[in-house]
């Protein structure tokens, strides 16, 4: 058995005197994918803001390796990459240097592998280019480029392929699972069919407001 990364239990949320997800208990192990699947409204960009420590709106349990997040909040963070629906770029600054500025904290992260990551997402010719001047498209691979930099072990993914071409998106599928395959674990909401060639498991909000899990 894989060792237990994140672990939820009795999580309840309300929003606007309706409950979105009641009793709500998982587990994320190292290798695992995880779909949270939902319809709109269900409260699928609600559970990953709570995971990822962005809101506090909640009751119930969560936990990191077995303690709870609030205990070992800066290693949480520090083991924790969250994509959402923003890019998250400062657009007075180039894709490099945004790149760079998130890479500060880890000296393995060269010039080299931002130079790949930048490569990798379509963004070639454009690493001098102040973020301001390019496309909302452009700006959200500039984001999604830190995957290629990321050594955090829990990955929590807000739609991560939205506008992504088909090509792209066969590219990032691939990203999460040889992530998953070095024992990384990846929690994402996707209206994209995945086609990742591997066990992918799924939580359905729809069937668990109100009820237990």
């Amino acid at each position: 058995m894989s060792e237990q990364l994140l672990t939820v239990k009795g999580l309840f949320c309300e929003r606007d005197d309706r409950v979105l997800f009641s009793n709500l208990n998982f587990a994320l192990h190292a290798g695992e994918i995880v779909q949270i699947e939902g319809q709109n409204g269900s409260g699928k960009t609600t559970l990953l803001r709570i995971l990822s420590g962005l809101s506090r709106h909640y009751e119930g349990d969560i936990c990191w390796r077995g303690e709870p997040v609030d205990e070992v909040r800066e290693q949480y963070c520090r083991e924790l990459l969250y994509f959402g629906h923003q890019a998250g770029v400062k657009a007075v600054l180039t894709p490099e240097e945004n790149l760079r500025w998130y890479a500060a904290l880890s000296p393995s992260i060269n010039a080299h592998a931002i130079a790949d990551a930048l490569w990798q997402v379509g963004l070639r010719g454009y690493e001098d280019v102040p973020c301001h001047s390019l496309s909302a498209g452009q700006n959200r691979r500039v984001s999604l480029a830190r995957l290629y930099l990321s050594q955090a072990p829990l990955w929590i993914l807000d739609e991560p392929f939205t506008a992504i071409d088909k090509r792209g998106v066969a590219a990032k599928e691939q990203l999460l699972l040889q992530h998953a395959r070095r024992g990384g674990s990846v929690l994402l909401t996707t209206h994209h069919e995945l086609g990742i060639q591997g066990p992918v498991r799924k939580i359905n909000l729809d069937q668990l407001a109100g009820t237990s899990t």
